[in-house]
Order: structure tokens, then C-alpha cells, then sequence
């Protein structure tokens, strides 16, 4: 039976509950589909700063680095709020994380169930029934890691830096004219080249490397103008291709348009099947080990674990299937629930999930 071994860092707050229903959903269907899922337990964000002094211990990353895939939950918390950027759980784990296995390229799909589908804030999803948008955000350059950054010694004067490569540029542009290839060959690359140095290399580049895809129709589109028309008229976006902080904000926005971020998952990829996968959605440290937690989006990054890392995206349509299967049922986590919809916790959702799969 064949065996892959992939690291489970759950994080903090609600992170422990939603990876414990990825990893029992995973299981099953690791069960039905004839392999073995081997789960490496490592610390990460607020709890391995209470551990061990560092966010990101050398060996959570040892145990990422040896693995074919990670499964992530979520981090931070208030409590670490006041800690410098270095040391807190967002910018001191994760952006380093991404930044040291060479995730470069995120992944987030908004797509809407059909039957949540009246629950989006705009009239266009709700009458049609319909979203399916990937946002293709390149994860590792831009302001983010840009340098330098800083304050003056005043401190009274803060200063970053927005750099990008052509190299940088080309590798996330290909990644979205494949992605869009699969889908209906249509890319919008998001920039703000009326404005900026970096934008307007980023849209040189893009349109370089769009002439090796001439069955894939590239669009620009303005940053402020890509915002409006999500919210406008999402129906007309496919593959949304942008750089780090743009692709930050837009794919907040983009994932808001399907009803919940509860729902959402997401992949983070670099240049081959190796990916970090975790919910759109943050730690949610006030409802943590309440049983309130919607798994949803969690279970859905697995799903893309197996087709993006472990090659087996017919054992990722069972999950996918089964989770539209619960929600057309009515059974809801009280973050997307409504009057005359059956409300469940975090652990019945992960039962619910089981069973459907185990019927199917």
C-alpha cells in the first residue's frame, strides 16, 4: 500500500479542531482509494513561540522539509499581538515558511454552492447560482520581503520597499496560464502599471510570457478598477493572476462573494507538487475548543493536497462532492448558518463528511 508522508501543523486557536476533521476525512478516504497517509505532528505561530522562544523552530521546518505535502490550520491570537513583527505567529511563521520551501505561488478558489448561493452579497452570484474564480497570488516578492524596511531613527517616518524580478514574474504568470488551460483559457493580471515601476515590469513580463499560451486570452486590469468589478460583475473573472499584496486583498474579496470565508481553502505551490494547504480563514481564537468551528475549508485544502501534491484529484472529487452533498442537505456550522438550516459543530460536520463518504 503506498504510503505518503505529509506534516500536520495545526497552529493555534481553532487550527487543532479543523486539521483533526481534515486528517479523519483524509483517512477515509485514504482507506477507499487504497494508500496510507503518515501525519508528522510539528509546532507552529503563537504555541511554538510559547514552546520554544521563535514562531518557526528549525524543527517544525526539518519535519516540512521531509515531507511530500503540509497541512495547515491556522495561526496567531491577541496574545501575541504586541510581540515585534519578527516573533509574531503571521509574519514571523508563515511568511518565512513560504519563503524557505519556495512556495511562491497561492492558490485561493472562490467558488460558490449552489444552494449557499443566496447568502452571497451580490445580486450577480445569487441570481446566477454561480462563482468559480481562482486567484493566482504570487506569495514570496513584493512588499512583503521587499528590502529595506524600517523606521527612521526618529521613528516618526516608516518606509517599504516593492521589488520584483523578471524571474519572479514569469514562474507565477506560467503557473496561471496553466491553471487557466484547465479551465476556460481566460487570465485577468491585476496590476497598477498606471502608477508604479514594479507594475509596469510586472505587465512587460506577463505579456511576454502570455505569448507561449496564444489559446489563452490575457486581460489587464487596473488594481482599483479589478476590486470594483469583483464586486460589479464577478461572473466575468476566470483566473485572477496578481502580485503578492494585490493578490492579498483581492482574494479576501473574491472569497467574500461565495457567503463565508468559512468555506474557502487554499494551495500554496512552488515549482513542483510540493505545497503547504490551509483555510482562508484565520485562527478564530474566540471560539476556539468551543466545537463551533467550521471545518469546511480545512477538509477542501485537503482535497486540493490530494490533486495538487499527491497526484489523486478523483480522491479529491470525493471530498469535494461529499461537503456539496452536506451543505445542499442543510446541515451548517453556525458561521454559515441561517433560520431552518440544521446546525452542527465542528465535530458532527466531520462525522457528516465521514458518513457521505463512506456511503458514496
Amino acid at each position: 500500500m503506498p504510503k505518503h508522508h505529509i506534516a500536520l501543523l495545526p497552529g493555534d486557536g481553532i487550527g487543532t479542531e479543523i486539521c483533526e476533521q481534515a486528517v479523519r476525512v483524509l483517512n477515509v478516504v485514504a482507506n477507499k482509494f487504497g494508500f496510507e497517509l503518515e501525519f508528522e505532528h510539528a509546532l507552529i505561530g503563537g504555541c511554538a513561540y510559547e514552546a520554544t522562544g521563535t514562531p518557526l523552530p528549525q524543527e517544525t521546518l526539518d519535519v516540512c522539509l521531509r515531507s511530500e505535502a503540509i497541512l495547515f490550520g491556522a495561526v496567531g491570537g491577541p496574545q501575541w499581538d504586541g510581540l515585534p513583527s519578527h516573533l509574531r505567529p503571521e509574519a514571523g511563521a508563515l511568511l518565512p515558511l513560504r519563503k524557505a520551501l519556495g512556495l511562491f505561488a497561492n492558490i485561493r478558489p472562490a467558488v460558490v454552492f449552489p444552494s449557499m448561493a443566496e447568502q452571497s452579497p451580490v445580486e450577480a452570484v445569487r441570481k446566477s447560482g454561480k462563482l468559480d474564480i481562482i486567484v493566482v497570488r504570487e506569495l514570496t516578492g513584493g512588499i512583503y520581503f521587499g528590502q529595506p524596511k524600517g523606521r527612521n531613527e526618529a521613528g516618526d517616518t516608516a518606509f517599504d520597499t516593492c521589488t520584483y524580478t523578471k524571474s519572479e514574474i514569469e514562474r507565477i504568470a506560467h503557473t496561471a496560464f496553466i491553471a487557466a488551460r484547465k479551465r476556460s483559457s481566460r487570465v485577468t493580471s491585476v496590476d497598477k502599471a498606471n502608477v508604479l515601476e514594479t507594475s509596469r515590469l510586472w505587465r512587460e513580463v506577463v505579456s511576454e510570457v502570455a505569448k507561449n499560451y496564444p489559446d489563452v486570452q490575457l486581460e489587464h486590469m487596473l488594481v482599483d478598477n479589478a476590486a470594483m468589478q469583483l464586486i460589479r460583475n464577478p461572473l466575468q473573472f476566470d483566473v485572477i493572476l496578481t502580485e503578492n499584496m494585490f493578490g492579498d486583498i483581492l482574494s479576501d474579496e473574491a472569497s467574500m462573494l461565495t457567503g463565508s470565508l468559512g468555506l474557502l481553502p487554499s494551495a500554496s505551490m512552488g515549482s513542483g507538487h510540493f505545497g503547504l494547504f490551509e483555510p482562508v480563514h484565520g485562527s478564530a481564537p474566540d471560539i476556539a475548543g468551543k466545537d463551533l468551528a467550521n471545518p469546511l475549508a480545512t477538509v477542501l485544502s485537503a482535497a486540493m493536497m490530494l490533486e495538487y501534491s499527491l497526484n489523486m484529484p478523483e480522491a479529491a472529487r470525493v471530498i469535494e462532492k461529499a461537503a456539496s452533498t452536506i451543505i445542499d442537505q442543510g446541515y451548517r456550522t453556525r458561521d454559515i448558518s441561517h433560520e431552518g438550516d440544521t446546525l452542527v459543530g465542528c465535530r458532527q460536520m466531520g462525522d457528516l463528511l465521514v458518513e457521505a463518504i463512506t456511503r458514496n
